[in-house]
């Protein structure tokens, strides 16, 4: 599944993912395995940041297992090391933002949630990265609007104005007014900017002043889990980036595939896909170390993936991700 060199003449771009105790170890060793069967080291260099035991966990956070440890390392990751001084256990998502501020300052990144399958080499993939961006697989899920509250427009701008930026000129004018895809929003499940220092620092503190101190507008907003995700846009937009500055069809497609959960994977993603990941998890001593973890060993080594995958019409699948998630749980499939 590796794809031609478009990288020649170039280093290696840092990647960095977030590994820790509990699913994220099994989900990084996937990554992991994957990524180092389709991207060559010398076109990119996998980070596995790795959160340290502090105030804000009241468990130590770190990978627990020494084999996955050795077995992530051996296919080239890098473990990376870092602090949670802002948000830990209270909120994971928060990894991803306090992680950057680890990776070498003033190297392009690319983040990925760590339950995500590289499919091809990510060489294939124009990055510019003067031009930030994120993922457009994404539904509207923020902000929920309320029958007597402020529409997408009015809370949007109200977080434009907070940082100093032109709310006009981040909106989609194809999409209809009050329509969410109108307005900048990503799934925060994938990005890649500039300096990860210099990006991490502004998404640290724009979450953080959203968290601590929020607009007027959102009063009726729930920030937990999507802080990550309102806090994203704004950041992007203030880096010089926006939607579709890639082409369509590479992240989210045939180079990456975000498959949030097993239960999902087999359900919605191609027979591709799934071919791969059961793959790539085949191997003795991977198959030892993932089947400690109950949805792996259910879904993928004992057959229950492919017998929820068998409950879908492949040519009439949801349009929404609820759709899947409630015939799972209806039939006794939804795990993660």
């Amino acid at each position: 599944m590796t794809g031609k060199d478009e990288s020649e003449g170039t280093g290696p771009v840092n990647v960095m993912i977030v590994g820790q105790a509990g699913r994220l170890q099994y989900e990084a060793l996937l990554f992991a395995l994957s990524f180092a069967l389709t991207t060559p080291a010398r076109h990119a260099t996998l980070h596995v940041a790795e959160p340290q035991p502090g105030d804000l966990w009241p468990l130590d956070p770190r990978i627990d297992d020494p084999e996955l440890r050795a077995l992530l390392e051996a296919h080239g990751a890098r473990i990376l090391p870092f602090e949670s001084r802002h948000f830990g256990a209270a909120y994971p998502y928060g990894n991803k933002i306090e992680a950057l501020l680890a990776l070498p300052e003033g190297e392009p990144f690319v983040f990925f949630d760590s339950d995500t399958l590289m499919l091809d080499d990510l060489a294939r993939v124009p990055f510019d990265f003067s031009r930030p961006s994120a993922s457009l697989r994404r539904e509207g899920t923020w902000p929920q609007i309320e029958l007597y509250g402020p529409g997408y427009s009015e809370t949007w701008k109200a977080l434009y104005d907070r940082f100093g930026l032109d709310f006009e000129s981040s909106l989609d004018l194809g999409w209809p007014d009050e329509y969410w895809q109108r307005h900048l929003y990503f799934n925060a499940g994938f990005f890649f900017g500039p300096c990860p220092r210099r990006f991490g620092q502004r998404f640290l503190d724009y979450a953080l002043e959203i968290r601590d101190d929020p607009p007027p507008e959102l009063v009726c907003q729930s920030l937990d889990p999507w802080l990550d995700q309102v806090a994203l846009p704004l950041v992007i937009h203030a880096f010089g980036g926006g939607r579709d500055t890639l082409p369509d069809g590479l992240i989210d497609g045939t180079v990456s595939c975000h498959y949030r959960t097993l239960p999902l994977l087999y359900a919605r993603e191609s027979d591709t896909v799934v071919d791969w990941l059961e793959e790539i998890a085949a191997p003795n001593r991977v198959k030892r170390i993932l089947k400690q973890y109950e949805p792996m060993r259910r879904m993928v080594y004992q057959g229950r993936g492919r017998k929820a995958r068998a409950l879908f019409d492949r040519e009439n699948l949801p349009r929404r991700e609820q759709g899947f998630r409630n015939r799972l749980k209806r039939e006794g499939f939804w795990m993660r």
